[in-house]
């Protein structure tokens, strides 16, 4: 006798519930919008159903009716249709949907039954894979697909990929133009807090990868700082607006402790030095402005990372947990520093593990569509130049950074190649004596000043932008001059 729990089971659909909702939008289109947020085509079980609800979709976007009468010509030799009864049966859709109060539940219905179907696939291809000791991923790789996997079903119901319509494109395009114009500052991605660098960026765009390079002595880490703060600050203004996607910013400090990171963002904001916050040398009034800062501080959804030899798998599981998380959110990741980040490889060419770390970052980048910004070394081979403002070729053990990257900037201080150890000998005293005057002035002119420079940008101009640093207090900040970057575009 055969036992009953044998007998092949069907994939988890509800017919009923996707004739409800396509009869309710036939008879009364404004259900559309009900359900457009979160039902698509693809969601539902029967193909037919997929093609009438779609077609639905375009005729509304279009702004025609869809009811029986216009749909009737489209599907009048449709062999889908004629199956399941033809023409008429676009009648009975509507005939059935009378009764239909709330055509949203029905929505979820089918919604949920397509997730439901996709976790069974995925669960299917992940037993299929682990049995199968020939399959080219080996056990990390295999979880780290399904983890991407899973992530992708459990945020947006569906396999992210496939062709998508130039309309659709096109739409998100002009919701990106639209954020612009809105801001006063014509900024439609997440501000670095930096004016100008923010009007030649038009801030840090989703999906894009950003690669920041330097030599040692430059403040990379303190910029790092600085723009992960702004962000920060940013996406705690706007997550306490009404309906918005709480957003935050994720920085995976490789060299630094997340302690070292705290007393830089807080030397920076309240102009009390990290070196006097280390030994105790305080006064009363800094210790009361510290301890305000603080509290001010903790309000911002920053988060630190400060595991030592992280792998890219590592950054990108943890950016999905935080993505996830839709009390936390996810709206910027910063990496402190690549050649820092473990390829969790056994390759012994390291511009080869460079190179898939930067592919795989820009792919995360385009997966989680947050800005991902990458903090990188430069080749020594810049200090042999007369000039020393790093250009692309500069970048170190560069593989595919470069060709990756939708944006590269370096960080250039000229006041740290002035007057060298080497120059200094091969100068007469009198001579010394003219240069040093010459150059204490310029040293006063330089002492708070760097050059952001942008040598690429995949969908921009490329320039120099002049900003504040100051090194005691690890700061970055605007410089009084106004349009620093206007007259030095590339």
């Amino acid at each position: 006798m055969a036992n009953l729990n044998d007998a092949p089971r069907i994939p988890p659909q509800n017919l009923e519930a996707e004739q409800a909702v396509l009869g309710a939008i036939l008879s009364d289109n404004s259900n559309m919008e009900k359900v457009s947020e979160f039902l698509k085509p693809i969601h539902f079980v029967h193909p037919v159903h997929a093609k009438i609800y779609e077609t639905c979709q375009n005729y509304l976007k279009n702004h025609r009716s869809a009811d029986i009468i216009q749909l009737k010509p489209l599907f009048m030799n449709d062999d889908g249709l004629k199956e399941v009864g033809g023409v008429e049966y676009l009648a009975k859709l509507v005939d059935a949907a009378s009764t239909i109060i709330n055509v949203v539940d029905y929505g979820r219905e089918i919604f949920d039954c397509y997730t439901r179907r996709q976790l069974i696939s995925l669960g299917t291809d992940m037993v299929n894979k682990a049995f199968d000791r020939n399959v080219d991923e080996d056990a990390p790789q295999q979880i780290e697909m399904a983890e991407k996997s899973l992530y992708e079903i459990a945020n947006e119901g569906e396999l992210n990929g496939g062709l998508m319509a130039l309309s659709s494109a096109l739409d998100e395009t002009i919701s990106v133009a639209q954020e612009a114009m809105k801001n006063p500052s014509g900024i439609s991605g997440t501000p670095t807090g930096l004016t100008d660098l923010d009007r030649l960026l038009g801030g840090l765009h989703n999906s894009d990868l950003i690669i920041l390079a330097r030599r040692p002595g430059m403040g990379k880490s303190a910029l790092a700082t600085t723009i992960a703060f702004n962000a920060a600050e940013y996406f705690a203004r706007e997550n306490k607006k009404p309906g918005a996607e709480k957003k935050s910013v994720a920085l995976f400090s490789l060299e630094m402790s997340a302690e070292q990171v705290a007393g830089r963002i807080l030397a920076s904001k309240t102009n009390v030095s990290n070196h006097a916050m280390r030994t105790g040398k305080l006064t009363e009034d800094q210790f009361t402005e510290l301890m305000a800062g603080v509290k001010l501080l903790s309000q911002v959804p920053l988060y630190v990372d400060e595991t030592s030899g992280v792998t890219v798998n590592a950054i990108k599981n943890r950016a999905r947990k935080m993505k996830r998380n839709k009390e936390q959110g996810l709206g910027l990741i910063i990496v402190d520093y690549l050649q820092l980040v473990s390829s969790g490889s056994r390759s012994e060419n390291r511009v080869q593990e460079l190179s898939e770390m930067t592919r795989a970052l820009k792919i995360m980048a385009k997966e989680l569509n947050v800005p991902v910004l990458v903090l990188s070394q430069l080749s020594r081979l810049l200090e042999s130049r007369d000039d020393k403002r790093p250009i692309l070729s500069d970048l170190r053990e560069s593989g595919s950074i470069e060709q990756d990257a939708d944006i590269v900037m370096f960080v250039y201080r000229e006041i740290y190649y002035l007057l060298q150890p080497q120059q200094r000998e091969k100068e007469t005293a009198e001579k010394f004596a003219i240069r040093a005057k010459e150059l204490e002035e310029k040293r006063l002119k330089l002492e708070n000043q760097a050059e952001i420079i942008v040598r690429k940008q995949r969908h921009g101009p490329t320039g120099t932008v002049f900003a504040y640093f100051n090194g005691e207090f690890s700061k970055f900040g605007d410089l009084a001059k106004k349009n620093n970057f206007a007259s030095l575009l590339f």
